[in-house]
């Protein structure tokens, strides 16, 4: 991989992990990691397969062991050389230059490929032709007017094209040029790249190609009988990408693949299912309880209530159920300074309440209950009657006799 991506690149592509790469921010922004290319568990694994899979392929059309060679894991074409993009970290399809001295390299993505065309842009070894759909799309590139530079001048060919290009349009306008290129530089050797979204319904793509239409330009490539690679790509729709890579594999081998899927085990356990599923299970009618059994240990029920509070509560500091939330036992203690004072104070108006309407304090220690026996025998209006209920202590009132007492 290193003889197309730099050193630092790949060491840190096989040695970060999601658990590390909040540990790597300058090498986040250096080789482009984001929301488009995360680091997930397996990354470096699916690099190695997807790098290697084109390395082997590359290597057997080489020492002519195969006139075909396919990696549908490959075709990874945004990757550059120090950078991740567009969901692609390596690019492994460079290595028919070993032995090929002209290369020709065809795009079939609905995406630019320019990771491809970046790599070749300075040399005339390869050939690069990208059919992509071009305007407000990633990734911006592949202008008409992008040709190469130096000796690569002449060498890079982009066919912009426009949303909802149909069969007949894309492989009248594929085989021409096609033609043209094949006529003119004479390969020695063409690398496919097959992105799936360029098939009609993909998710990001907006070209209207068919499974056949698609396979018509896999056909078209064959018929030079050039060594060839087959890459995959893209592709958002998973059923329409894998039917139409297994139905341009056998294009490539020569055999049809017909509609019907074939006969295998798994068919008998479909019986049984359809045996034993006579009627609906009756579960599926079940009502499914719309409030928590305990509403206690329901986060989301316990929001909805602190809003109901809220809006009950409007012109009040402190509502009922927030006292009810903060109230702590005396005996236990409380690293939080501030909720110890909200405490208090809660306290402090529980005790006010209980004074007012004439409550036993079921907390009050023994020295406060001397204390309050020994006041009551020195003052005849503190015995208990209508007299010490005359008038009410206020919160002030409580909150400084409290804080007399806690004063040393």
């Amino acid at each position: 991989m290193t003889r197309f991506h730099s050193d630092e690149y790949i060491d840190f592509l096989f040695k970060v992990t999601p658990d590390t790469i909040s540990k790597h921010l300058t090498e986040q922004v250096k080789y482009n990691f984001n929301d488009d290319n995360p680091v997930w568990d397996g990354l470096s694994e699916f690099c190695s397969i997807s790098a290697g899979g084109s390395m082997e392929a590359a290597a057997r059309l080489n020492n002519r062991k195969c006139d075909i060679a396919i990696n549908w894991a490959g075709g990874l074409h945004h990757a550059k050389k120090s950078e991740a993009n567009g969901f692609c970290y390596v690019n492994g399809e460079c290595l028919l230059l070993r032995f090929h001295p002209r290369v020709l390299y065809i795009d079939i993505d609905v995406h630019h490929g320019d990771g491809v065309e970046e790599a070749f842009y300075t040399t005339d070894r390869v050939m690069t032709v990208s059919f992509h759909q071009y305007g407000d799309f990633f990734p911006g590139t592949g202008d008409i007017g992008d040709i190469g530079v130096s000796e690569g001048k002449n060498h890079s060919v982009n066919v912009p094209l426009r949303p909802g290009m149909d069969d007949v349009s894309y492989s009248r306008v594929f085989q021409r040029v096609i033609k043209g290129v094949m006529d003119w530089y004479r390969p020695d050797a063409v690398v496919l790249q097959c992105g799936g979204d360029s098939l009609s319904g993909d998710r990001l793509g907006s070209f209207n190609l068919s499974m056949r239409g698609h396979a018509n330009c896999v056909n078209y490539v064959k018929s030079f009988n050039l060594p060839t690679m087959l890459v995959g790509g893209g592709g958002y729709t998973m059923r329409n990408v894998a039917r139409t890579w297994a139905f341009e594999t056998g294009v490539v081998v020569g055999e049809e693949v017909g509609p019907d899927l074939p006969y295998d085990d798994f068919y008998g356990v479909l019986d049984n299912i359809k045996k034993t599923m006579t009627f609906s299970p009756s579960v599926q009618m079940t009502d499914v309880p719309r409030y928590p059994l305990i509403p206690a240990l329901d986060e989301e029920f316990e929001d909805i209530a602190d809003d109901e509070d809220e809006d009950e509560n409007k012109d009040v500091r402190i509502s009922p159920r927030q006292v009810d939330m903060l109230i702590e036992h005396e005996g236990e203690l409380s690293d939080d300074e501030e909720m110890s004072q909200i405490s208090n104070l809660l306290n402090a108006i529980k005790k006010r309440n209980q004074i007012n309407h004439g409550e036993v304090l079921s907390t009050v220690s023994t020295t406060e209950a001397e204390a309050a026996a020994s006041k009551t025998s020195d003052d005849p209006g503190a015995d208990g009657s209508a007299n010490s209920q005359d008038t009410p202590m206020t919160d002030a009132e409580v909150i400084f006799d409290d804080a007399q007492a806690v004063s040393p």
